[in-house]
């Protein structure tokens, strides 16, 4: 449920349940071709990254300052990746492990082809385990990342989904051990140099 202020409004990301901020006068859809919509990063855009990822807390005075360059530098940097969505959002990332759900899984589903991936995507939308929804290729037609709070936690969720009545079956896998997740800031510090 959007908020309206003006031409713009404040609309939920399914994927990761955060806010957004879109141009409701814009109404094509994104580019979705690999490619067509990239931003060039350079060193000195991955260098202020990596200091607010390091420092979430620093003010752009204090990137200034560590980073030797001007502080109207580094505000017009940041200003233009989080405008092209290279930086996607400044939330904090809670660990659901460290308030009570410490089983992750991924749900492979199938669903219901007469309904769609998008009315899927609302009816799951609708469950607050469900950390990631993902249309993909292969076997099946949904990936999704799940939290929950012990082994029957998690198949409660797997019911929930099925209880949406847009999904026909759905394979679970649960994660025993992660070694990394979100990796992106070595992507983007890669992409700055070629």
């Amino acid at each position: 449920m959007p908020v309206t202020a003006g031409p713009w409004r404040w609309q939920a990301a399914v994927q990761y349940g955060q806010w957004k901020r879109t141009n409701c006068n814009d109404l094509s859809e994104p580019n979705q071709e690999e490619g067509n919509d990239a931003v060039k990063i350079d060193a000195l855009d991955a260098r202020i990254v990596r200091f607010f990822t390091d420092t979430p807390r620093a003010s752009v005075l204090e990137a200034s300052r560590s980073l030797g360059i001007a502080r109207a530098t580094v505000q017009a940097r940041l200003d233009k990746m989080i405008e092209s969505g290279v930086i996607a959002a400044w939330v904090p990332q809670p660990d659901p492990a460290r308030f009570g759900y410490p089983v992750m899984a991924f749900c492979s589903l199938t669903i219901n082809q007469d309904v769609g991936h998008n009315a899927v995507a609302e009816a799951l939308a609708g469950i607050p385990e469900l950390i990631e929804v993902h249309t993909v290729s292969g076997n099946s037609d949904v990936l999704v990342r799940v939290a929950a709070r012990s082994n029957p936690d998690l198949q409660r969720v797997i019911d929930a989904m099925i209880a949406t009545r847009t999904v026909q079956r759905a394979s679970s896998v649960i994660v025993l051990d992660t070694h990394f997740q979100n990796r992106t800031l070595d992507l983007l510090e890669s992409a700055a140099q070629v």
